[in-house]
């Protein structure tokens, strides 16, 4: 199955998982950066984002390559900015969101906290689907790795296979 997984990172916890799903599957990664990047540290890292991703803004994106009928299968992943989907992925869906209805979609998220499940029932609806292929949570997996991550990621990847 040609699958492509389609993230954003901003402390590289999502990049680090993207990129380990994509070895074990043998996915191609698609990186989202938006035109103003956001900030990396600091009280502005979690104002900017965080109104961003409440408000549910759909920030420009720098030019990428995306044909859906490229793909059997889309992968998406993302920290969890205050129990939602990041702003990049929301412009993505937009965008594209027509072309994934006929696709297998899975997700996974980033977190340090909670929200993940909520930013999955919000991801979902913006697709017009219930649910995904597969949802993996992870807790900062580069910043803090942990045994426990890396049997969820193994086990989101078995069911993939």
């Amino acid at each position: 199955m040609r699958t492509l997984i389609v993230y954003y990172s901003l402390e590289g916890n999502t990049a680090f998982a993207a990129e380990k799903i994509a070895g074990i599957l043998g996915a191609e990664l698609l990186r989202l950066e938006p035109e103003k990047e956001y900030p990396h540290s600091g009280i502005k890292k979690f104002l900017r984002g965080g109104k961003s991703a409440v408000l549910g803004e759909e920030p420009p994106l720098k030019p990428y390559g995306f044909k859906g009928e490229d793909w059997d299968r889309v992968i998406l992943g993302f920290p969890v900015w205050a129990g939602t989907v990041t702003p990049p992925i929301r412009s993505f869906v937009k965008a594209h969101g027509g072309e994934l209805k006929e696709k297998s979609v899975a997700a996974f998220a980033c977190q340090s906290g909670a929200g993940a499940e909520k930013a999955f029932r919000k991801l979902a609806a913006l697709l017009g689907r219930e649910s995904f292929e597969a949802a993996l949570v992870l807790i900062d997996p580069k910043s803090k790795p942990d045994s426990a991550n890396e049997e969820k990621l193994a086990a989101f990847c078995r069911k993939l296979s």
